[in-house]
């Protein structure tokens, strides 16, 4: 059977015209059932236009191009391919052959494709991907191996598929079957020791990782255990993915960039005070609607690129060397690497041996044969001495023993710190001295730390300063080791470094000292207040005869301060009650006879017995019944409110008695940390002691062991940097002619200028002002001021 051209075709039983592909494509979605001989025969059309291109391929050269043979039998395939993918979904039945069949074209003969076939028929197998007509899983190693085929548009095409497809998937949720055999295969791939498939699974996995899609344990595993590939680059590539450096240097990386933050739109809407009025208050409903849409539009944006630049910021957290299961394995398989390899250049045994610092002070590994083999690279005319020593600084710890870090240390201070060293080399030692003992501070000796800290008379501003920096660590430190004229005022007298292997374990909550340092000092002021008002508070009760009973609201009289004195049953019975605190039934019964009025009862809490008791406690304020209600609802959320309704006579933050804090108490010490850490900055004049945990997180930078001293600015460079301060503003005008410029309409003044008035008012108006003139010229003739004396 012949085969039709690609672009003509006939339409069955219904006209004798011919149709293109195209056309006939959006027909047969429109009535897929009336067009299904039309299907068959494209479909044959494609299996014969295979046929014969595999035999051609069969007979002629192949090469990375693809095959010589004739354009049209591929022309005429791509476009049947493209065809058919398209109504495949219309035709489930007839076309689920289809998909595998493309499949196997790529899979056998992918290398034996000319580039624009290829890039066709990868094209409609995305297309089936995309419509869930076939797996991602059934594709995934086709399309890792389409990327090693040497075709930069196939290789960019099928990265950005998968790794989208992917994205896709995990959008919502995280997919976990599909993930882990997703991962497999890669994982495979990986391991495999051809370079090419292995490089673009890590590229693939480091993106993703990237991205945050898999972020978990396997895939960060995966790429540590890249840096043990047999291909030296693929180590180099997971090396430098693991320390952050520039992105992994390949062509499909480069476009791998994710779609959504080149299409994030910035902000054109300024949030200030007057887009927010606008917004409220200015134009119609639907106006300001619009505007509170735009407004919320940008802040939601600004908060994703405010999330997006501290995630950036904080990368160390995100770091696969964070996630890794066997650290302790890992160091010690690099390290062994690194002492075998003899070959390699030394930019990769820098990469190598910062990845096993940072691993070793990320994870508090104990490494010890790691100090000693830097020990032969300490040396100031060694290349990149500073990237090497800020590994140094980051591989030491508190778990690690001082003995096996000495050598090192002390051959730092040997090799950099010494009278006849360059004043930069000596800048750096002191720097890493301090680093090193910020981390260890045992390694500090006082004969030497006294040696060094006389550093800080030099005449170099960069020595002096680094050597005061050494000063002030160790007057916060250990200031027993420094001689006692530059302990200057430290915070903590006897403060000393922990000892190798101890552990400050916590007995209590932390900051609870705190609380009960401020309630003693609130309860000394509250006690000497008592004794110096205590008689006149008696006095002032005889006299103004508070107890006397103006009715049933009011309870206690001026009897409560005799010693002799009876009261009642009835009186007993209520001045018990009030003990307690109020008295429910009495509330309620006055409640009750009060309620026309609406009058607030009003109940005292101290009784006569208890003025018997001790007569010099100052008397309570009334309560009214409705803050009794509002107590009791606050008593609920509170344990404070709760202890103070109770009636207590103890300090209600004290945690010595019951050992129970409130959330105000909680509140509390957070509050009085922040003085105390406020107090202890303005002291240090700012300067305070990480803790270990965030001394492992930070990174150590090599360019802050070096001498940053800021250098007269030449001319030019000042002239540069005020133009590009002046970038920002507009050309200069005066203030006066700014305040004229009037952004409103005419002023009143302006506008009877402009009035047309009548001849009579106009001559009136000319008059006045020809006599204004004239007084005004008059004045201002010369003033007499007498004869001259000499005449």
């Amino acid at each position: 059977m012949a085969a039709l051209p690609a672009n003509e075709i006939s339409a069955s039983g219904r006209t004798s015209v011919k149709l293109n592909l195209t056309s006939l494509q959006s027909i047969m979605k429109v009535d897929p059932e009336g067009y299904s001989s039309e299907l068959s025969l494209v479909y044959d059309q494609f299996k014969s236009s295979l046929d014969l291109f595999q035999q051609q391929a069969a007979l002629n050269y192949t090469s990375i191009s693809g095959i010589s043979a004739d354009s049209s039998v591929a022309k005429d395939l791509g476009d049947r391919a493209m065809f058919l993918a398209h109504v495949t979904p219309f035709y489930p039945k007839e076309l689920a052959q289809f998909p595998t069949e493309l499949v196997q074209l790529l899979e056998s003969s992918a290398k034996s494709l000319l580039s624009g076939l290829r890039v066709q028929v990868t094209q409609a197998l995305i297309l089936l991907v995309n419509r869930k007509i076939i797996d991602i899983a059934e594709t995934l190693e086709v399309f890792m191996v389409l990327q090693t085929l040497g075709d930069k548009a196939l290789q960019k095409l099928a990265f950005s598929h998968v790794i989208q497809s992917i994205r896709r998937m995990n959008q919502k949720h995280k997919n976990d079957p599909k993930n882990k055999a997703l991962q497999n295969i890669l994982f495979g791939m990986l391991q495999q020791e051809e370079e090419a498939i292995a490089k673009r699974s890590l590229i693939t996995l480091c993106d993703l990782h990237r991205r945050k899609v898999w972020c978990d344990d396997r895939t960060a595993n995966a790429i540590c255990t890249a840096s043990f590939h047999p291909s030296t680059r693929i180590m180099i590539s997971a090396l430098s993915f693991l320390l952050d450096f520039e992105k992994i240097e390949d062509d499909g990386s480069d476009d791998s960039d994710s779609e959504d933050d080149q299409a994030t739109p910035q902000p054109q809407v300024v949030l200030n005070k007057e887009a927010m009025y606008k917004a409220n208050h200015k134009g119609t409903k639907a106006s300001k609607k619009k505007k509170k849409a735009k407004l919320e539009r940008v802040a939601r944006s600004m908060k994703k690129q405010q999330r997006l630049s501290s995630e950036k910021s904080n990368t160390n957290l995100a770091s696969p060397l964070n996630h890794l299961i066997d650290a302790q394995g890992f160091s010690e398989k690099l390290f062994s690497r690194l002492q075998s390899s003899t070959q390699e250049r030394f930019e990769v045994k820098m990469m190598m041996l910062k990845v096993i610092a940072r691993t070793v002070g990320l994870h508090h590994l104990i490494l010890l044969n790691f100090y000693s083999y830097l020990q032969k690279y300490v040396q100031p005319h060694q290349r990149d001495v500073t990237t090497l020593l800020a590994a140094a600084v980051q591989a030491c710890h508190e778990m690690v023993p001082p003995d096996a870090v000495e050598p090192l240390f002390k051959q730092i201070v040997n090799q950099f710190v010494h009278d006849r060293s360059r004043p930069e080399a000596i800048t750096v030692g002191l720097n890493v001295v301090r680093e090193i003992c910020l981390r260890m501070p045992l390694l500090m000796t006082e004969e030497l730390l006294q040696d060094l800290v006389l550093y800080r008379k030099s005449h170099e501003k960069a020595v002096s300063a680094s050597a005061r920096s050494l000063l002030t660590l160790f007057r916060e430190v250990c200031p027993s080791l420094l001689v006692k004229k530059d302990r200057g005022r430290p915070t903590e007298h006897k403060a000393k470094p922990k000892a190798f292997g101890e552990v400050h374990v916590e007995s209590s909550i932390p900051g609870v000292e705190l609380l009960e340092e401020e309630d003693q000092g609130n309860s000394d002021e509250d006690i000497d207040g008592d004794d110096s008002e205590g008689d006149d508070s008696v006095d002032l009760v005889e006299e103004d005869g508070i107890g006397e009973s103006d009715g049933e609201g009011s309870i206690g009289s001026d009897d409560e301060f005799d010693d002799g004195s009876d009261e009642s049953g009835e009186d007993d019975e209520v001045s018990d009650g009030d003990d307690i605190g109020y008295s429910v039934d009495g509330a309620s019964e006055i409640g009750d006879e009060e309620s026309e009025d609406d009058d607030l009862l009003e109940i005292n809490n101290s009784t006569g017995k208890d003025a018997d008791v001790d007569s010099n406690k100052p008397k309570q304020k009334k309560r009214k019944f409705s803050d009794f209600e509002g107590q009791l609802n606050a008593a609920n959320n509170s344990l404070r409110a709760l202890k103070k309704l109770a009636g207590t006579t103890e300090n209600v933050t004290s945690s010595s008695n019951d050992g129970i804090l409130s959330n105000e108490d909680f509140q509390r010490i957070r509050e009085l940390k922040a003085k105390k850490d406020a107090r202890t900055a303005l002291t240090q004049h700012g300067f305070k002691l990480p803790t270990s945990d965030q001394l492992s997180l930070k990174r150590v930078d090599a360019a802050t062991l070096e001498a940053n001293i800021k250098r007269k600015l030449t001319k030019e460079q000042k002239l540069a940097l005020i133009r590009e301060g002046r970038e920002d503003r507009g050309k200069y005008q005066a203030r006066s002619s700014l305040k004229k410029k009037k952004t409103g309409g005419l002023s009143n003044r302006e506008k009877e200028h402009k009035k047309i008035m009548p001849d009579a008012a106009r001559k009136a108006r000319i008059s006045r002002t020809r006599q204004q003139k004239k007084i005004k010229q008059k004045h201002s003739d010369k003033q007499f001021r007498g004869r001259k004396a000499w005449k």
